[in-house]
């Protein structure tokens, strides 16, 4: 098992604009960017030093009021990171967060040891639970069992590596001497992501880190702790882990202009590293970045001030 971020050191990305359009992550300009502009963005992080870019994952949405703030436009994950591991050199592919309970876990452990064979041993699988029943139905899994669909498809993927040949037998999956290759270079880092006690316990039990949803960092302290009974239950007592932290919705090129939906934080790189430096002090280690912009330009505006100006902020403390 693998965590990503050494013992006293932090790393810093983005999930990535225009591979989804839903309306509660999408600003305007995203709507009539294209694939350059994404692999643009992809290679400015990929220039300035960032950990890792992240794709999401929905298969398709259904046209009901649970999902109406949603629209149809989501990028195939591992297709998208994929193609942009041709397009980078040293960023890591994240899927935030793949939902692996719409897959057999012999798939997951074939995409995602792809992807990590291609890039150079960069793919972290990011996964999550899952919460669009409709989607579920559609797929015909079940959506009541994907808790333990995640669960049990965690440690059939860590196994799918462990020989050329392996065997699971599980309360929802169950194969004998089968064998998936390629393989990934170096140990595939998992990412747990979710809210609650659930998503920190199975981090702690069979993860290398945890991808928050918005989290408080008053709720770190439970978070931490949580996940470090877990992985001591199952026998992990001396691993670390990523503590992921979700920054505010953030324009960093001052007053937020009008246009623009609402930003929790607009200024410079002060005090946007000051946000930072107390999620540091709460114990994340993973900051993931949320930016807001007009355009392509701004975008890439906010990537290179968060490089060169917050960056050494945080760092200076």
């Amino acid at each position: 098992m693998a965590p990503v971020v050494a013992p006293g050191d932090w790393t810093w990305g983005i999930q990535l604009p225009i591979q989804t359009l839903t309306r509660t992550l999408a600003d305007p300009w995203e709507s009539s960017a294209s694939v350059d502009d994404l692999v643009a963005i992809a290679k400015r992080c990929d220039d300035r030093g960032f950990g890792f870019v992240g794709v999401c994952d929905h298969v398709a949405i259904p046209d009901n009021d649970y999902a109406a703030h949603m629209t149809t436009t989501w990028y195939d994950t591992v297709a998208t990171l994929g193609f942009l591991a041709a397009q980078t050199r040293s960023v890591r592919l994240l899927s935030v967060v793949w939902v692996a309970a719409y897959r057999h876990p012999l798939q997951t452990a074939k995409s995602f040891g792809t992807l990590a064979h291609l890039s150079g041993g960069r793919a972290i699988l990011g996964v999550g639970a899952g919460h669009v029943e409709a989607e579920f139905d559609a797929l015909g899994v079940d959506f009541h069992t994907r808790g333990r669909r995640l669960d049990e498809t965690l440690d059939a993927v860590r196994g799918a590596f462990a020989d050329a040949y392996v065997s699971h037998s599980g309360e929802l999956f169950d194969y004998h001497d089968m064998g998936v290759a390629p393989q990934p270079p170096a140990e595939l880092p998992i990412w747990v992501g979710g809210m609650g006690r659930a998503a920190w316990r199975r981090a702690g039990r069979v993860g290398d880190g945890w991808i928050p949803m918005g989290n408080p960092k008053e709720q770190y302290a439970e978070a931490i702790d949580t996940m470090l009974g877990a992985a001591e239950a199952a026998g992990r007592a001396d691993r670390s882990f990523d503590i992921g932290y979700m920054t505010p919705w953030a324009y960093l090129l001052g007053d937020r202009p009008e246009g623009l939906p609402p930003a929790m934080y607009a200024g410079g790189a002060e005090g946007f590293a000051a946000e930072i430096r107390a999620a540091r002090e709460v114990g994340a280690n993973t900051i993931h970045l949320k930016f807001r912009a007009r355009d392509l330009a701004e975008y890439l505006d906010q990537i290179d001030l968060f490089a060169e100006e917050v960056v050494p902020l945080v760092e200076e403390s």
